[in-house]
């Protein structure tokens, strides 16, 4: 998909509090709409610890197939591909026939392991992957950056007190790696003037966006 200046996307969020903590959809239209003039309306379904089934059985397939998105953006909640990747893997793949008919493009947010289990990305990596394989879906790799950024730096902190959720800078770095991953931009490119981080954590994040 082209995406010229002054084009407006639309895209539909499915997912929990790690699609609303810090408001990601609203820093990721910030974002494009800096880096490459794209408007993003947006609107998001959401519920505190909520599955993709229970969104499934909440009535989310109609908002899909009503709305005439350009993408719909999956969350699952954040251990179920770690604890039963099966379920995972059914859960989206109910979807498909919703997305067919929409002719949306589906999108996986790969989320990231609660900071006391830093071992489980690699499963979250691992069922992300496989299911955006067999369903050509775009994956976009939060967990993966994250664990890149992680391995290095300690600071900005990017979990949240509670270990799970994100800060600011996590937000910030996922809302990075959609803008990369989506649009085609390159972070390094954007400025660092979005408030909430110094300077040199806005280009900390932007360089792993897009180095890694």
């Amino acid at each position: 998909m082209e995406f010229m200046p002054g084009k407006t996307v639309r895209m539909l969020f499915i997912g929990n509090s790690f699609t609303t903590k810090n408001d990601l959809p609203g820093l990721l239209s910030l974002i494009a709409d800096a880096g490459k003039g794209i408007t993003i309306e947006y609107k998001v379904i959401s519920a505190g610890g909520a599955s993709l089934r229970r969104h499934w059985n909440g009535g989310a397939a109609d908002a899909i197939t009503n709305g005439k998105w350009d993408y719909v953006v999956f969350q699952e909640q954040s251990t179920l591909p770690v604890k039963n990747v099966n379920r995972f893997h059914e859960n989206v793949r109910e979807f498909m026939p919703a997305m067919k008919e929409s002719g949306a493009n589906m999108v996986l947010y790969m989320t990231w392991a609660r900071k006391k289990e830093p071992e489980n990305q690699r499963l979250l990596t691992d069922s992300y992957n496989k299911i955006g394989r067999e369903l050509g879906a775009t994956v976009v790799p939060v967990g993966t950056v994250w664990q890149e950024l992680l391995a290095k730096h300690n600071e900005p902190a990017l979990h949240a007190e509670d270990g799970s959720h994100p800060t600011v800078a996590g937000s910030y770095l996922a809302a990075y790696i959609f803008y990369r991953t989506l649009f085609g931009g390159d972070p390094t490119e954007l400025g660092t003037n979005f408030g909430n981080l110094t300077d040199e954590e806005h280009e900390l994040l932007q360089r792993i966006a897009k180095t890694t």
